[in-house]
């Protein structure tokens, strides 16, 4: 048995339960930051959509578009694109939303086109403190 105990040891390895403890705390700052992200992303200061879209004249388009803003006091920049038939960009529009409208406003935009637009994209809106337009 004296053989036994000095070739594998009878001691448990005090570095277990620290690196158990470590393990745990990497776990749960993780599990927070990712709790946090998601609040914190899932309500961007502004966002926007497509509602529908008419071809009024060979040289303009119309949008409808609602645009959400988180606070009424958020000043947005919104961006569309009228595409032609053959996929390229034939006009844009870039319009602000303020605080004289409602947080919640579904707006008509009327783009200009350099020949017949058959769609329109929303590339989406901005406003301070957002990276990205939604």
């Amino acid at each position: 048995m004296t053989d036994l105990a000095q070739r594998y040891g009878t001691d448990r390895s005090r570095r277990a339960p620290l690196l158990v403890a470590g393990v745990v705390v990497l776990v749960v700052a993780g599990l927070a930051w990712v709790v946090w992200a998601a609040l914190f992303h899932s309500q961007p200061q502004v966002h926007s959509d497509l509602v529908s879209f008419e071809g009024a004249t060979e040289h303009t388009i119309t949008a409808t578009v609602t645009v959400v803003r988180r606070d009424e006091d958020v000043q947005a920049s919104c961006l569309l694109r009228a595409i032609a038939a053959d996929h390229s960009i034939v006009g844009e529009l870039n319009f602000t939303v303020d605080a004289s409208q409602a947080a919640r406003a579904t707006l008509t935009q009327e783009i200009r086109t350099e020949r017949e637009a058959t769609a329109v994209e929303k590339i989406g809106c901005l406003a301070d403190g957002q990276s990205r337009r939604r």
